[in-house]
């Protein structure tokens, strides 16, 4: 795999886990920050760290089958492994400044 196809594999990722929502906060995860790592290996496999808003987070299941579930469906990818990870903890200096914004934080 060349470095452009997976730089287009990434910005692909990053376009689907934009379309990925906790149902209690109307900003996509990637604008929270809860993304902190996309990779993808010389096999196609696609790796995602990311953490959640709280450690206990009652949707956390849903999150993490939807954005498995959206970014199976980027041509290229073979296999998606997304690890849930609480180190950094999460806090909300790590929002975008519009995820921010249409919280209200700023």
């Amino acid at each position: 795999m060349t470095q452009e196809e997976k730089l287009a594999i990434e910005e692909k990722a990053v376009q689907m886990l934009r379309t990925v929502y906790d149902p209690e906060i109307p900003v996509d995860i990637y604008s929270l920050g809860l993304i902190y790592k996309i990779d993808v290996d010389e096999d196609r496999k696609l790796n995602i760290d990311m953490t959640l808003t709280a450690p206990n987070c009652p949707a956390a299941d849903f999150i993490v089958e939807d954005a498995r579930y959206k970014l199976q469906s980027i041509e290229g990818v073979k296999e998606v492994n997304i690890e849930i990870v609480f180190e950094p903890e999460w806090n909300r200096d790590m929002m975008s400044e519009e995820a921010k914004l249409e919280l209200g934080f700023l």
